[in-house]
């Protein structure tokens, strides 16, 4: 027997618009679903037809997620919709717009004219361990007068250098990580910062910059780069949308 699966509409963000439009066939799931605007007022969201279902957290669903908000961020503020947020129908969206308007209206008005900008700086693994027995005196010297001796004599000597290594370590990451948020800081209207992965990660921070400010921003981020040197990479990114300062839960069932 023939199973059929209900069809929803999948919410990808908010906008401020009256007008109905479409997107492009951006939709989640590979089918080619067009996104478009349901309008409510003032307020509107976009939206693709998709089966009612949970999606896999998959790169590629992950991917379409944001490739369709990027696309209408292209023209609007966006307010991004957490993943997977399937409403049952047109009516039921209308209802969310309608209920939760004002607040949407807010969440819009603060967000707008401003972007987020990604950033990561990760240390090169030879060159900051190269500094580290430049600059510490007793690491040096230590990790010297061990190299003397036979490996077998030396294990808990190696096992302490490398301790001393890695608290060396932690305290170089500790000072950049400290330079780079408190240069970016003030040119921010909110900052997020995420947790590092991999041992050479300084920072991966999130940064709410105005539209005004991101010549200077810019500017300051190379300045960082510069005064680095090859020993930290950063990765800069925008402009992106804010999924690090707004991404609603919308509960859907409660409309």
């Amino acid at each position: 027997m023939e199973t059929f699966t209900k069809e929803g509409k999948y919410i990808y963000c908010i906008i401020r618009s009256e007008q109905a439009r479409s997107f492009g066939p951006l939709g989640v799931g590979e089918r080619g679903d067009e996104l478009r605007t349901v309008c409510f007022g003032d307020i509107a969201a976009v939206v693709s037809n998709s089966p009612v279902k949970s999606y896999t957290v998959s790169r590629d669903n992950l991917l379409a997620h944001e490739k369709a908000i990027e696309e209408v961020m292209k023209e609007h503020t966006v307010l991004p919709v957490r993943f997977c947020t399937i409403a049952k129908d047109e009516d039921k969206v209308k209802k969310i717009l309608e209920t939760e308007h004002d607040k949407f209206a807010e969440l819009l008005k603060n967000i707008n004219g401003k972007k987020e900008l990604g950033l990561k700086a990760i240390l090169k693994e030879e060159l900051i361990y190269k500094e580290i027995l430049e600059k510490y005196e007793d690491v040096r010297k230590f990790k010297e007068a061990i190299s003397r001796e036979p490996p077998a004599k030396t294990y808990q000597q190696r096992m302490e250098i490398g301790e001393k290594v890695k608290a060396a370590l932690q305290k170089e990451k500790a000072g950049y990580k400290d330079e780079i948020i408190n240069t970016l800081t003030p040119l921010a209207r909110e900052v997020k910062v995420n947790a590092p992965y991999g041992e050479m990660m300084v920072l991966s921070a999130a940064f709410l910059v105005e539209d005004s400010r991101e010549a200077e921003f810019d500017r300051n981020v190379q300045a960082l780069a510069d005064k680095a040197g090859p020993k930290l990479r950063f990765k800069y990114t925008g402009t992106l949308p804010p999924f690090n300062f707004v991404n609603l839960v919308i509960e859907t069932g409660r409309y």
